[in-house]
């Protein structure tokens, strides 16, 4: 008997391209897809990188404002510190919402002595109206994020934040309104992941290859670290492993609401006028508006990059 999802209206395919690796704080290697000149801005993504850091690289001390960041650690573990005193570390398969709204500085460092440390991180855009906001994070263990089975054990879904298939995620974790679901298939496994209407949507392919699209439709095979952005119409995403394929597939599927406003970028700030960020900036040099706590401050974990 067909599920009720089979009858929902395949989100298409608007481009796929390879996230080329480059250089990234200090000595990190990053994959990045959205930031590029292939993908600007994604309302409301700004960026997202598949980062890959030794012990020895990382992200010494830096500052943002307007914006919010997820990390999603998949290997090793990364050390988090800033000037309010937070401080923190990821393990595999943890989470951290930082929303940065009127100034943060930071330093993310790689757990020392671990091999390399890979994960995610992507940058939303933050409303207008909360580019002012007090900083904040907010934590996820990788034992809080529920998990959900399908196509008889052979889809798994971690559900870090949306829904799928019956499965919530814990809470809200973001301002802006994000899905993010982690997947992985096996060889001759099939889902349909409906996503909510009118928000925009992507896939990163982490592991294997991923044949998007539904059967007699538009289809495309997907290979590793792949951006797969989705159009705005249909309503799910149609995603499987080909049975005789040598090995399963992992990809993040990733969906936000978008946002009517203009984006200002510069570096790590991310404002809606070329004014705001000229502000950030004196705001940033002058330790006011947010940055006052950056007066004379350095983050330990940042200490050892210095040789």
């Amino acid at each position: 008997m067909s599920s009720p999802t089979t009858k929902l209206l395949p989100r298409l395919i608007r481009q796929t391209f390879l996230a080329i690796e480059q250089s990234e704080g200090a000595g990190a290697r990053v994959r990045r897809s959205i930031g590029t000149p292939k993908l600007r801005n994604f309302s409301p993504f700004l960026m997202l990188d598949h980062f890959f850091v030794s012990p020895g690289a990382g992200f010494p001390d830096h500052p943002h404002r307007g914006q919010e960041t997820i990390t999603y650690l998949i290997e090793g573990g990364m050390d988090h510190e800033d000037f309010a005193g937070n401080r923190g570390r990821l393990g595999p398969g943890d989470l951290q919402f930082m929303t940065a709204g009127r100034g943060i500085v930071h330093a993310e460092m790689p757990a020392q002595g671990e091999g390399v440390n890979v994960g995610l991180q992507l940058w939303v855009d933050l409303p207008k109206r909360l580019k002012g906001c007090e900083p904040r994070y907010r934590d996820l263990k990788a034992e809080e994020v529920p998990v959900v089975e399908v196509d008889g054990g052979k889809v798994k879904v971690k559900v870090i934040s949306g829904e799928s298939h019956g499965v919530d995620s814990v809470k809200d974790l973001a301002y802006t309104p994000v899905w993010l679901l982690d997947v992985e298939v096996r060889p001759g496994g099939k889902i349909v992941q409906p996503l909510p209407e009118g928000w925009n949507a992507f896939a990163y392919t982490l592991e294997g290859d991923v044949v998007f699209g539904q059967e007699g439709g538009e289809r495309k095979k997907v290979e590793q670290f792949h951006n797969v952005v989705f159009g705005d119409g249909g309503q799910a995403v149609y995603a499987e492993v080909e049975e005789g394929a040598e090995k399963s597939a992992r990809f993040v599927l990733v969906a936000g609401t978008p946002l009517d406003q203009k984006v200002v970028q510069y570096g790590p700030f991310v404002l809606t006028s070329q004014e705001e960020v000229y502000q950030a900036f004196m705001d940033y040099q002058t330790h006011s508006n947010g940055f006052e706590r950056a007066d004379g401050w350095e983050s330990e974990i940042g200490k050892s990059m210095v040789h």
